[in-house]
């Protein structure tokens, strides 16, 4: 990191503001587009094979099951079981299916934000994990991707456009914290510049573990689900992108049906290989609930934060109504509180993220 960077704030403005506030300007954009549409959920009918488009309470397996041959061998192997009484024997018996061993990542198959996600590195760890969830739900086991580089790409391709667009590539890098032989962890995240700001993201996690002393040169990550709001750091990689990797990923997601708008979660060897267009594992493909995240790296302004959420959410409504024309039936505005208090509700019931 250059000195300019390590003079500059760890944290941007807005980056920790609570939701009710940040998104309320951007609440207020959609209502004014949906007026302009006289329709609400035009946006659901962006990705018209998904449920509300991927705005909210889609099933992540559903969206990976439409892939072709082409986007499933960039996808990382997973299957899908269900939780509550049984759940070990139903999910080992899907780790088979898939020839998946340890260690593995366990998440909802309805979430968001990285909530309930879990690195499970053994059988005996597996059997502890699964009474967290709630019953009779979903979940997916997925081969852990052991690659240093993960990256958040957007995608956006008009339905009368033969090839689409990158615009915004984001690196996602896990907080990690490195002992000195006599601080604590809690200690040590509070020296720390930026997660000393934010200590409440980081300590839950660590409960009856933040008095413990790291050994001089060891090393404890503090979260393993690479979302923003869950303590990840982003960085934006805007300048990474390439016709190579633009191609790349044309292809891949030309090859999942009618998919039009949304962020591909990818891990990649390095960045050179990401900018080559090569090696990427795809973790999850999010729909129109996703966004550009380059916006949460330190260094964005707020204005340009704005800019780029309109920017984006301008292009929901125009791929929406586009694929309304062509004859796809949005969700409805009813359709899309009914999914949003479904997956609200689940999120409720699902453990902390790793």
């Amino acid at each position: 990191m250059s000195k300019t960077e390590t003079e500059q704030n760890p944290l941007s403005l807005f980056e920790f503001w609570p939701g009710s506030i940040f998104y309320t300007p951007i609440v207020l954009y959609w209502i004014a587009m949906g007026l302009k549409y006289r329709d609400l959920s035009i946006p659901t009918a962006a990705n018209p094979r998904i449920e509300t488009g991927g705005l909210c309470g889609e099933s992540k397996s559903s969206i990976l099951d439409m892939a072709g041959p082409i986007a499933q061998e960039a996808i990382a192997p997973y299957a899908v079981f269900a939780s509550g009484a049984g759940a070990l024997d139903r999910a080992l018996a899907a780790m088979e299916r898939k020839e998946l061993s340890f260690p593995v990542v366990v998440k909802p198959d309805i979430g968001c934000n990285g909530t309930g996600v879990k690195l499970v590195r053994s059988r005996e760890q597996l059997e502890s994990v699964l009474p967290q969830f709630p019953n009779d739900v979903d979940l997916m086991v997925q081969e852990l991707i052991d690659c240093p580089v993960e990256a958040g790409l957007f995608y956006i391709r008009h339905p009368d456009q033969p090839q689409g667009r990158i615009t915004s590539v984001t690196y996602k890098e896990a907080p990690v914290l490195t002992g000195d032989g006599h601080s604590t962890i809690e200690e040590l995240i509070m020296s720390d510049p930026r997660m000393g700001q934010v200590p409440q993201i980081y300590l839950p996690r660590l409960v009856g573990r933040e008095k413990s002393v790291l050994a001089e040169g060891e090393v404890l990550p503090l979260v393993f689900a690479g979302n923003h709001c869950k303590g990840s750091v982003f960085r934006d990689g805007r300048a990474d992108t390439t016709p190579e990797l633009t191609a790349r990923l044309d292809a891949i997601m030309k090859d999942v049906p009618d998919f039009y708008f949304g962020r591909v979660d990818v891990k990649v060897p390095s960045v050179e290989a990401l900018q080559r267009g090569e090696g990427l594992r795809i973790i999850e493909i999010n729909g129109v609930g996703s966004e550009a995240i380059h916006i949460w790296d330190r260094r964005t302004t707020l204005w340009e934060a704005y800019r780029a959420q309109f920017s984006h959410y301008h292009q929901t409504f125009l791929i929406g109504a586009a694929n309304k024309a062509r004859g796809w039936k949005t969700s409805g505005a009813f359709g899309m509180l009914h999914s949003w208090r479904k997956q609200r509700r689940l999120l409720a019931s699902y453990p902390m993220n790793d």
